[in-house]
């Protein structure tokens, strides 16, 4: 990846389900395992792949449906209970930074970048997946549903990752994969860069990101183009 621009007093923030990382393996593997537990057939990746970005409860609620199972708030809630706790104890078996990620990171951090993550995954479980990865040491700050007050899409949440980073809003970065991320950055103020590659069912070329990218291969120029903007 081409060096360029000195990148110090900007600050990146990643998404990070469908963005920094393919979770969508272990995702489905905690559905599935609630799933087994009502008797269910398990669910394939497609099945529930668009409602990663929605939370474990809606993957959950879409794995049961695809059986024409409902359940009562109060069960949902025991199973949601079911789901975190598997989840945690295996939340990087599949697991996975998109290809391209390590040589982005290096290249960020060579020129000077601070990064950070703002994700509606909780804190915990985003914090445990990082540092399983050994990724989390990239990062100045890790933020998650349930750091601050508000969450994706109010663009506080952005902000405020930013704020906590030791950054400027002006000299910011937004990456994502979905409309939530694209409208927390614009309403934010600040611009997006959007993966094709990620879990939102709408392509994200029709949300209209600042820019589209295919691959990680893509970032540096990407990001040296909004930049200039």
């Amino acid at each position: 990846m081409p060096a360029s621009q000195d990148l110090a007093g900007t600050t990146v923030v990643f998404d990070l389900d469908g963005t920094l990382i393919d979770t969508a393996p272990d995702l489905a593997a905690a559905t599935n395992h609630v799933l087994e537990h009502k008797g269910l057939r398990p669910v394939g990746l497609t099945e529930i792949h668009p409602l990663i970005g929605h939370g474990s409860k809606a993957m959950i609620e879409a794995g049961l449906r695809v059986h024409g199972a409902d359940v009562e708030e109060a069960e949902l809630s025991r199973l949601h209970d079911m789901f975190l706790t598997f989840y945690a104890a295996n939340v990087a078996v599949g697991s996975r930074p998109f290809e391209g990620i390590p040589e982005v990171i290096e290249v960020l951090e060579r020129r000077g970048a601070t990064l950070a993550v703002c994700t509606n995954k909780a804190e915990r479980l985003s914090k445990l997946l990082l540092q399983t990865l050994r990724l989390d040491r990239h990062f100045a700050v890790i933020a998650g549903r349930d750091t601050f007050d508000v969450s994706k899409p109010d663009p506080g949440h952005l902000t405020k990752t930013i704020a906590a980073a030791g950054g400027d809003p002006a000299s910011a970065v937004m990456v994502g994969d979905s409309d939530t991320d694209i409208s927390t950055a614009r309403n934010a103020g600040i611009p997006c860069i959007a993966v094709s590659f990620g879990y939102t069912p709408v392509p994200v070329r029709q949300l209209d990101p600042t820019i589209v990218i295919d691959h990680y291969r893509d970032f540096i120029p990407a990001l040296d183009l909004v930049l200039r903007r």
